[in-house]
């Protein structure tokens, strides 16, 4: 019985540093690049895109597809980079441990 008690303790701590990572996680900003700096976008590492920046070069009909497919690549970028953050996170607060399907973030 004690180890069942201890488990649920160490559950309970488990579940408020995963929400206390959470909070930290808002705060924490990456940003991805495309098409050598002309598009950035700044995402937190809970994939929320803060900002996004367009080099005022590429701002025309002619450049349209352009653009697109730089704002498709530096989104991609600043979300591998949000998900390589919340990973470093995520490893910190477990140790190392796998964590079973649905237990992660």
């Amino acid at each position: 019985m004690a180890d069942f008690l201890g488990m649920m303790k160490q559950a309970a701590q488990l579940q408020s540093k995963m929400k206390a990572m959470q909070e930290e996680l808002e705060h924490i900003e990456v940003e991805g690049i495309s098409g050598g700096g002309l598009v950035s976008v700044r995402m937190t590492a809970k994939m929320e895109v803060k900002t996004i920046k367009i080099d005022p070069s590429l701002i025309n009909a002619d450049e349209a597809g352009v653009l697109e497919d730089l704002l498709v690549t530096a989104l991609a970028d600043a979300h591998r980079k949000a998900e390589s953050a919340m990973q470093e996170k995520m490893q910190a607060l477990t140790g190392g441990l796998s964590l079973p399907p649905g237990l992660g973030l």
